[in-house]
């Protein structure tokens, strides 16, 4: 019996939406760079729901920042910004 992953405010963390309000759980991580400043191998990731994907994707295509979109899991995020 693991009694530390029972303490208050250990609950998991659920993954949601970067869209400013939403609430959703996240099913995509769209990866984007703004080459002003940051280096070429720098990813940032936004997290984005499936009702959010599009629009949030093209946000950053349109300002020339978004790299790649793919489906999102636990592991995969490295970083989260939030795309507000």
């Amino acid at each position: 019996m693991n009694l530390l992953g029972m303490l208050p405010g250990d609950e998991q963390q659920l993954a949601v939406c970067s869209r400013k309000g939403c609430h959703a759980a996240a099913g995509w991580e769209l990866h984007w760079n703004n080459p002003r400043i940051h280096t070429p191998d720098r990813r940032k990731v936004w997290l984005a729901c499936d009702e959010h994907r599009d629009w949030l994707e093209d946000y950053l295509r349109t300002r020339s920042l978004w790299i790649e979109t793919v489906r999102h899991t636990e592991a995969g995020v490295t970083s989260q910004d939030g795309g507000r």
